[in-house]
């Protein structure tokens, strides 16, 4: 105890540690909370048209989960190398970094575009058994599925804009997205000043209009901006055998966990929907919630990626080993505000979607938040220790293993289990599934304890 006291005052009394921190959390958690905010208020629009338009939507952005959980892996593998390579000085190669990641993540887009377009009401039966949730889903999805591109584009460059240490911008282009996007939302949604009222379908065309912005945004901060990425097509390309293997080596077990986490995690979303439409919409509501307090530790593990690959790079392994430390205290600290906040205010938020939900609705997102705020430590240690400290060492195999163990062989079979065959309520479930976040806890810290993160990547190549 006394050695954690010590540990925190240190932490504290290190000024430049916090100042980086703060400089690149910040930022990114702003920009998460901006996308978290305009979740909340599509989900209070199109909650205004009931439980059955919740879950239609909520189980149709699965679809659109999935592809963003895959284009980040592919900017979460690719930014370990960038921040290396920036610590290094090097932006010949974060350029060529940059053009590996977006021909994967354009390509990715396409994948998925073409059978949300071509057959939604396929992938909507995947997730719901209800012939309402299936139809009004795959209206939605028909049309939002056309922002994938961009958003693949976008991400990649606030990936990269983050490796580079270039956070300001992407939370002001955040800005003017969101305002566009709630602007249209209110237009597109109720009919308003002399449109056409298109209900959930007009919710994913304000989407698309919206991702179209951010995307010509963001080139032109990049180009206009003279940034370490703005280059011509030859800058992208001309990978040498070499890079390559290295990019695959540190990036391709990302790639694969954070595209077979989310599949598994939209797994979960199976189990839900076939416990009817209000056990949907009550998750739905309740992770809409809940992101506002995730983004915190999202903008938290984003610096600690950053912040230790950058220290690596430049070949400080000590210094990188007292910041991984550091940042698991501040973690700590954050988790246990967080929780209070969200189980203290939790019926404030849930007040926001009533008259258009029921009681039973309400209680059953009251408990969800319980349960979450009960599980956080054990979560938000996680977001940190893998996105964050392993992962910036390039220790992206364990951090698969980590993440794909706990969501297949924990979360999916009690999924099933307690919504299928116990057929507890979903808050129920909803904890039990959550149990998976203490099996990865356990075997993350013992991996974080061995040190084999603590590597120069820049040095390697």
């Amino acid at each position: 105890m006394t050695g954690i006291v010590r540990d925190t005052r240190e932490m504290f009394r290190d000024r430049t540690f916090l100042k980086k921190t703060v400089m690149i959390a910040l930022p990114v958690a702003m920009q998460g909370m901006l996308n978290t905010v305009v979740n909340l208020v599509d989900n209070l629009m199109i909650g205004s048209l009931g439980s059955t338009a919740i879950a239609s939507v909520g189980l149709a952005n699965k679809v659109f989960f999935v592809f963003t959980l895959l284009v980040f892996g592919i900017n979460s593998g690719s930014g370990v190398l960038a921040a290396q390579f920036w610590g290094n000085q090097d932006v010949k190669n974060i350029r060529k970094v940059l053009g590996l990641a977006l021909s994967l993540a354009v390509t990715g887009s396409v994948v998925f575009l073409l059978p949300a377009c071509l057959k939604p009401r396929m992938l909507m039966r995947i997730f719901t058994t209800s012939q309402a949730s299936i139809e009004m889903g795959a209206a939605y999805l028909a049309v939002a599925a056309f922002s994938y591109p961009c958003t693949a584009i976008t991400n990649t460059y606030v990936g990269m804009l983050r490796a580079v240490n270039r956070v300001k911008e992407p939370v002001l282009i955040s800005c003017a997205a969101i305002v566009t996007n709630i602007c249209f939302n209110y237009i597109l949604i109720f009919g308003k000043l002399g449109a056409p009222a298109m209900g959930v379908v007009g919710a994913a065309l304000a989407t698309l209009i919206a991702r179209v912005v951010e995307v010509v945004l963001i080139l032109g901060v990049v180009y206009l901006k003279r940034t370490p990425l703005a280059c011509g097509f030859k800058g992208l390309f001309g990978w040498s055998g070499g890079f390559l293997r290295k990019f695959f080596v540190t990036a391709l077990p990302v790639i694969c966990n954070e595209f077979i986490w989310g599949l598994g995690t939209t797994i979960y979303s199976m189990a839900y929907g076939r416990m009817g439409d209000d056990a949907v919409a009550a998750i739905t509501i309740a992770t809409t919630i809940q992101d506002m307090a995730v983004v915190l530790f999202q903008g938290l593990s984003a610096a600690t990626a950053v912040i230790l690959g950058n220290e690596m790079g430049a070949g400080n392994l000590k210094r990188a080993e007292t910041y991984g430390k550091n940042f698991f205290i501040l973690q700590f600290l954050v988790t246990v505000v967080t929780a209070l906040l969200c189980v203290s205010f939790r019926w404030k938020f849930i007040g926001l979607y009533q008259p258009g939900i029921s009681d039973e609705v309400a209680m059953a997102v009251s408990r969800c938040i319980v349960v979450f705020a009960l599980f956080s430590p054990f979560r938000m240690f996680n977001y940190v220790n893998v996105v964050g400290v392993l992962r910036s060492g390039g220790d992206t195999a364990m951090c698969l293993f980590i993440d794909t163990s706990g969501v297949w062989f924990i979360g999916i079979p009690l999924a099933f289990l307690g919504g299928l065959l116990l057929k507890q309520p979903i808050h129920i479930v909803y904890g039990m599934v959550t149990l998976e976040e203490v099996y990865k806890a356990v075997i993350g810290y013992m991996r974080y304890r061995q040190k084999k993160w603590l590597r120069n990547l820049a040095v390697e190549l």
